[in-house]
C-alpha cells in the first residue's frame, strides 16, 4: 500500500541496543500493520509517514505519524469504537468500518498497554501512539489480572458488509471465540443448522431477508430457543429496540458498538 500511494516511510529507532517488551510477535505485527495501513489510506499520494520508537517511564513508545488529511477534534475520542465510520476531514472512510482500530486497541490492551490518537485537525495529519510496558518493568511488576478470554462458544456473525464482518470475526477469534461469518439472512438460517451457534450477532438492515425476519425464523424452531441473539445495527431508536425484542433478540447494540459491552454480553452468554 505504501508503494502504491508512493509514500515515503521514515523509521526512527535507537541505533544501538534493544527495546524489549513481553508480547505476541504476530499480534503486535497486526497492531502496527493496521496503523500503517490506516495512515497510508488517509494520506494523499506522495505523502510522508514516520515510525518512531523510544522509551519513557518504563514503557516502549511506538508512534505512527502521517501528514495526511487528519482527524476532526470531535472524532479523536471515538476513532477506536467498533464500526465507527470515521469521516476524516471531509471524506468518508475508504472501504472499511474502522474496526481495524478497534482490533488495535484490544490487542494493545491485552499486552497491558494503551493507544492514543492525536491530530491537529483536518488537513494537519494524524499520529497514533502505542505504549507497551518494557520487559524489565513487566518482570518486576506485581502480577495483574489478565483480560478474561471469551468462552469457547460458537458465535455466528451475520453482516452483508464483508469488510466489517470479516474484521469482527478476526477480533472475536483473537479474543478466544469460535466465530463463523455469513453475509445474508438465508445463509444465516443454514448456518444455524450446520454450525449450531450459541450466539448470533445479527445485522438488521440487510437486503432481502432483514435481521428481524431472520430472528423470527430462528425463534420459530424450539430447538433454537437457547441461542442468544444480539442485534448489531445502526438503528437505535426506541421503536427499533422494541421491534428487535418482539422479533426475539435478547440484546440490541447500536453501532459503533462498545467492544467492552459486547465482551460483557459474550462472557455471560
Amino acid at each position: 500500500m505504501l508503494e502504491g500511494f508512493r509514500h515515503d516511510l521514515i523509521v526512527n529507532a535507537p541505533a544501538t541496543g534493544s527495546i524489549c517488551v513481553a508480547g505476541d510477535a504476530v499480534r503486535l505485527a497486526q497492531v502496527f500493520s493496521n496503523l500503517l495501513n490506516n495512515s497510508a489510506k488517509y494520506t494523499n499520494h506522495g505523502g510522508h509517514l514516520a515510525i518512531t520508537v523510544s522509551t519513557d517511564d518504563g514503557d516502549a513508545i511506538v508512534s505512527v505519524k502521517d501528514d495526511g488529511i487528519g482527524i476532526a477534534p470531535n472524532l479523536l475520542a471515538s476513532v477506536f469504537d467498533m464500526f465507527m465510520q470515521v469521516d476524516r476531514s471531509t471524506r468518508r472512510a475508504q472501504g472499511g468500518l474502522g474496526i481495524g482500530l478497534t482490533l488495535v486497541k484490544s490487542l494493545v490492551g491485552m499486552h497491558g498497554g494503551s493507544v492514543e490518537a492525536r491530530s491537529g485537525g483536518p488537513g494537519l495529519g494524524s499520529e497514533f501512539v502505542v505504549r507497551l510496558p518494557l520487559l524489565y518493568e513487566v518482570a518486576k511488576a506485581e502480577a495483574t489480572r489478565p483480560i478474561e478470554p471469551l468462552p469457547a462458544r460458537r458465535i455466528l456473525i451475520v453482516d452483508d458488509s464483508r469488510d466489517g464482518g470479516e474484521s469482527l470475526a478476526v477480533l472475536l477469534r483473537v479474543l478466544g471465540a469460535n466465530a463463523e461469518l455469513v453475509h445474508s439472512g438465508r445463509a444465516a438460517l443454514e448456518a444455524v443448522e450446520t454450525f449450531g451457534p450459541d450466539v448470533v450477532l445479527l445485522d438488521i438492515g440487510m437486503p432481502g431477508m432483514d435481521g428481524y425476519e431472520v430472528a423470527r425464523r430462528i425463534r420459530a424452531d424450539a430447538a433454537n430457543h437457547g441461542i442468544m441473539l444480539i442485534a448489531l445495527t445502526g438503528w437505535g431508536q426506541e421503536e427499533d429496540r422494541q421491534r428487535s425484542a418482539a422479533a426475539g433478540f435478547n440484546h440490541h447494540l447500536v453501532k459503533p458498538a462498545d467492544i467492552d459491552k459486547l465482551r460483557e454480553l459474550l462472557l455471560v452468554s
